[in-house]
């Protein structure tokens, strides 16, 4: 632990050389990755420099208690217990701190919420959900933008995009990409039998024109009428926006906005994050690291999370762990959930350190 803590010292010392280079600064890009990765340690410089101030007060307990003054006894001795439970507190607060950092930590994300298997039902429940995350983001003082969002027809949402803003938004909703399960009876079933549904939650650290560069040539642009509501203009002026990406084939359709201009700056939005994402998994099939977490890959395959109404539990089958109080959860409950979970990370890397 020494030397870890010695190569962080060092890297933040060298940060602030860095952070006040004018050629550093100049760099938009690299600044920007200066500056998030300060921010990342500088919490953990505090601990250490704490660390160091309570090391010294338990030295000075255990001077005073072999000078033999007998007046400073008690006090020494007073000291010297509260230095060790202290220091025992901060060890292990320094275990974790000096865990590798993601990278992503500190940025906003932008959550897609879709309708699996599950007809009707399934619509019903990515609505459901999606409002249960806003709710929970709420919750933890983070802003919410809808991005975009596409009614089903008896009800429920085929689809909901929407960005969740604020430095601890990635940490929250990190575990959340997976496919979710509900076992429910439907309204609309008559004998009261149990269907199971499936929605899918795709989670993307929201992503700088710094981070990702897409050239004009990238991108074909085609431009389109709305539909739905949203006003006289929504079908009569081409106000909704498709962008496919020539390279990867992804394509991203905006139509929420009635301007043009701004259905593009979303639908850019969304697809910047959306190749991050797919380079940082490629990235990480190469390394051999897909799927070999705890958290998991966020592969929307990947299931997740049972919601089973009639037993009012919710199970998350990564830590194999059962939550009650479905309907809390469901008005955005999720803090003990996401807690249980980043413990469990936390356990995994200490494991594998």
């Amino acid at each position: 632990m020494i030397k870890k803590v010695q190569k962080l010292i060092e890297e933040f010392q060298g940060l602030e050389e860095q952070l006040a280079s004018p050629e550093n600064v100049a760099d938009q890009k690299k600044f920007r990755e200066l500056s998030i990765r300060y921010a990342q340690i500088s919490e953990d410089i505090e601990l250490l420099r704490e660390y160091e101030k309570v090391f010294k007060s338990l030295n000075d307990a255990k001077e005073m208690l072999a000078s033999g003054d007998a007046e400073m006894q008690t006090i020494a001795e007073e000291q010297k217990t509260s230095a060790e439970k202290r220091l025992a507190e901060l060890d292990e607060k320094l275990k974790i701190a000096l865990l590798p950092k993601d990278k992503n930590e500190g940025k906003s994300v932008i959550v897609e919420v879709r309708a699996g298997t599950g007809g009707e039902e399934a619509a019903l429940f990515a609505a459901e959900l999606a409002r249960a995350y806003m709710r929970f983001a709420e919750s933890e003082k983070l802003q919410i933008e809808i991005i975009s969002k596409s009614d089903a027809e008896a009800g429920g949402s085929k689809e909901i995009v929407f960005r969740v803003e604020g430095a601890c938004a990635y940490s929250k909703f990190k575990f959340e990409a997976g496919t979710h399960r509900v076992q429910r009876i439907p309204a609309t079933e008559s004998k009261g039998r149990i269907h199971t549904s499936a929605v899918t939650v795709a989670v993307l650290p929201e992503a700088e024109e710094v981070d990702v560069e897409i050239k004009p040539d990238e991108i074909r642009l085609d431009t389109f009428c709305a539909s739905g509501p949203g006003g006289q203009s929504v079908n009569t002026t081409y106000s909704a926006v498709r962008i496919t990406h020539l390279p990867t084939g992804l394509i991203v359709s905006q139509q929420d906005e009635k301007s043009q201009v701004k259905n593009k700056a979303k639908a850019m939005r969304v697809l910047r994050s959306r190749l991050l994402a797919l380079r940082e998994e490629e990235a990480a099939r190469e390394r051999g690291e897909l799927r070999s977490g705890m958290v998991g890959s966020g592969d929307r395959s990947e299931k997740i999370r049972t919601y089973n109404f009639p037993q009012d539990r919710v199970t998350d089958h990564r830590i194999g762990q059962n939550f009650s109080n479905l309907p809390k959860i469901m008005e955005g409950d999720f803090a003990e959930i996401v807690a249980k979970l980043a413990e469990a990370e936390i356990a995994e890397k200490l494991k594998s350190e």
